[in-house]
């Protein structure tokens, strides 16, 4: 989002090797041109939780201002991805009854997912994403929109996604302290799905597994609904760290060996190919067996799926995955990996590029997958993206008036109309609740102020 009239939407995928930073033009019949992506190394990022304040602004810093030179543009608002081991989710069911003689109307929808943002939750979590599945009239289940039906119990089910306080409060400190506003959050499995499965896929039963440098993301797609999301501590890094150590060579020898001669499954590898790797001054080379190289690989890469396999099962959706399981991130790429999984879950298995949303002259085919969270944090996040942070502007209007404008306010200004929007729009969370309350309160004192 930099200017309105151009329909411009740019987004930030910050990532534990990468943060890439992505621009894209809105059409009008609702899907995302891609106009630009620009990368740099991220070192401020572990597992997929910011662990360096300043070196991921900085990391920020430099893929935003390269985009912005290269396209002529200024970037204010952008879009975030979220992802990390303290990420939770779970289906969460409310329900209430319709008055007699009345139709379920929009208000009654709604009022069911706010109720999803009211649940029990432990010290420091709060609630992220509240998605709809699906609801049930009375007696009738299975129904997508219930809005004008009749009924005297309606009961909606929802997909909860749950993220510590901690860690959006550092995805938001990062992207102001990079001069940019943070326009919302969406999970990254929910994004890196948007960007590489098709509706047909999606309704007919799909698992998008995204490996990245930290974890693993899982995302899992049924009737066009989301029905199971998950983060697998494991990623592309932890096997990089097993090569290190079972090969006991450099991290970035351990980094080099894993992209160019790695592969998934071992037994598929000459067992007669070696590479040889320069040792530190006075040692001699050292031969690396591919083979041996791949059996490392293999073992790391069997237990991430073991963890996909348990979640499939988790979800009691195995025997209605008719598209299988498609892959993508950077973990893609690895030799093999569509073969291993196949072979490990009996499901079809392919590999995922969000080709569909980019040109040759934007990226090279072979990197694509990579990019597959960023382009669809563009692509979901009017889909995802909820009235975030409505507790901290309860009471923004007062703040701002006794607060002088800094020039980062004023260059926030375009902004406040659709913050203000926002806020009126979640009232009926928090918002409402709290301002009459005020009123109320203040009513009361201004009573007996005349009375004295």
């Amino acid at each position: 989002m930099m200017n309105p009239e151009s329909k411009l939407i740019a987004a930030v995928d910050i990532g534990t090797t990468k943060v890439v930073a992505v621009v894209g033009r809105k059409l009008s019949n609702g899907g995302i041109e891609v106009l630009g992506i620009e990368k740099t190394p991220s070192t401020g990022v572990k597992r997929g939780v910011i662990s360096n304040i300043s070196e991921t602004v900085n990391a920020i810093r430099m893929a935003v201002s390269s985009l912005e030179s290269r396209l002529d543009i200024h970037i204010t608002d952008v879009y975030v991805g979220m992802t990390g081991y303290a990420m939770k989710s779970f289906s969460n069911r409310t329900y209430k009854f319709i008055e007699p003689n009345s139709e379920i109307s929009s208000f009654d929808v709604d009022q069911l997912r706010n109720d999803s943002y009211r649940i029990s939750l432990d010290p420091g979590e709060k609630v992220v994403h509240v998605i709809p599945q699906d609801y049930t009239v009375d007696n009738e289940s299975g129904e997508k929109n219930p809005v004008g039906m009749s009924g005297h119990r309606l009961e909606g089910f929802f997909h909860v996604v749950i993220g510590r306080m901690p860690i959006i409060k550092d995805i938001e400190k990062c992207i102001h302290r990079a001069g940019l506003n943070l326009a919302g959050i969406v999970l990254e499995s929910l994004a890196s799905s948007h960007g590489v499965l098709t509706e047909e896929e999606m309704e007919a039963g799909v698992v998008m597994i995204d490996i990245g440098g930290g974890t693993t993301d899982f995302a899992l797609f049924y009737d066009g609904i989301i029905r199971h999301t998950a983060v697998i501590p494991f990623g592309g890094n932890t096997v990089t760290n097993d090569i290190k150590e079972g090969c006991s060579v450099l991290h970035k020898q351990a980094e080099s060996l894993k992209k160019q001669f790695g592969s998934a499954i071992g037994s598929m590898t000459r067992e007669d190919m070696v590479v040889a790797i320069p040792g530190m001054p006075g040692w001699e080379a050292k031969e690396i067996s591919f083979q041996n190289l791949a059996y490392i690989i293999q073992a790391r890469m069997e237990e991430i799926i073991e963890y996909i396999a348990y979640h499939i099962e988790k979800s009691g959706c195995y025997d209605k995955l008719g598209a299988g399981i498609v892959i993508t991130g950077g973990g893609a790429l690895l030799k093999n990996i569509a073969h291993l999984v196949k072979l490990k879950t009996g499901l079809d298995v392919r590999i995922g590029q969000p080709d569909r949303y980019l040109s040759k002259v934007v990226l090279p085919d072979e990197d694509n997958a990579t990019y597959s969270t960023a382009i669809g944090l563009l692509l979901s996040s009017s889909l995802y993206t909820t009235p975030k942070f409505v507790e901290q502007k309860l009471f923004d209007a007062s703040v701002d008036e006794d607060r002088a404008e800094s020039p980062k306010q004023k260059r926030n200004t375009r902004t406040k109309s659709v913050k203000s929007k926002i806020s009126k729009e979640a009232g009926y969370i928090t918002g409402d609740l709290f301002g009459n309350l005020k009123k109320s309160i203040a009513g009361i004192f201004d009573e007996k102020d005349v009375e004295m």
